[in-house]
């Protein structure tokens, strides 16, 4: 494998965005007058777009298609106000793609998060010049685990997608890699577990982010 470039995800992996989701969803659970649920909980909703994530998270009785489409509307607007006040970058993590870039790797950023929002938390939390590429959930591109944003990543990285490196915390993350013919690195730091990691596909789990780095070098240096 010519490793060119890494890929990341980034809710979870990039960032812990996971306190301003789940109380962001909380509180249009709460404006349902619906229960809400442990911030722990949402480790199992997050990763697969904001409908997704509204549905987990409503009661299964409420789960109309008018329902979930109320609550998109709203979470959108209550997210878009506080989506900064504790997401962070994760510890080490600007560290490693320093790293990354001095070795030579382009790198990019694939999300399920709806693309302005994920443009707008790259540039809140990272230098102008990190990032090669950056694509959210957009129009004309079905959302992961389809492989289809993940090879137009890799086309605006100008990089073949069996050259680039994906790094993700989901079992989502995981097939999308696959899919697309990367190689896939299971995050441990991030919002889901080892087992559900290995049973969707990684090649590898990395404990910290500073552990992407010894993995892409071992795979340069393997050449």
């Amino acid at each position: 494998m010519s490793v060119q470039a890494v890929v990341f995800d980034l809710d979870g992996t990039l960032v812990d965005s996971l306190a301003d989701l789940g109380e962001s969803m909380n509180c249009v659970l709460a404006e349902f007058e619906l229960p809400q649920h442990p911030l722990s909980t949402y480790r199992r909703f997050v990763g697969d777009g904001i409908r997704m994530l509204v549905r987990r998270a409503l009661p299964e009785t409420e789960r109309s298609e008018e329902r979930v489409s109320c609550g998109v509307e709203r979470l959108r607007d209550v997210y878009g106000a506080r989506w900064d006040l504790k997401t962070r970058p994760y510890e080490h993590i600007t560290d490693t793609l320093d790293c990354l870039r001095r070795i030579g790797l382009k790198l990019g950023v694939l999300s399920n998060k709806p693309h302005p929002l994920t443009v707008k938390v790259v540039a809140r939390f990272f230098a102008s010049d990190t990032f090669a590429a950056v694509l959210g959930a957009e129009a004309g591109f079905p959302r992961k685990p389809d492989p289809a944003s993940a090879l137009e990543l890799a086309r605006r990285l100008s990089v073949d997608a069996s050259k680039c490196c994906y790094v993700g915390d989901t079992a989502t993350d995981m097939r999308t890699a696959r899919s697309a013919g990367m190689y896939a690195i299971g995050a441990l730091w991030g919002f889901r577990d080892a087992v559900e990691l290995s049973s969707s596909g990684a090649q590898v789990l990395a404990e910290t982010p500073r552990d992407v780095v010894r993995i892409t070098r071992l795979l340069v240096e393997s050449l």
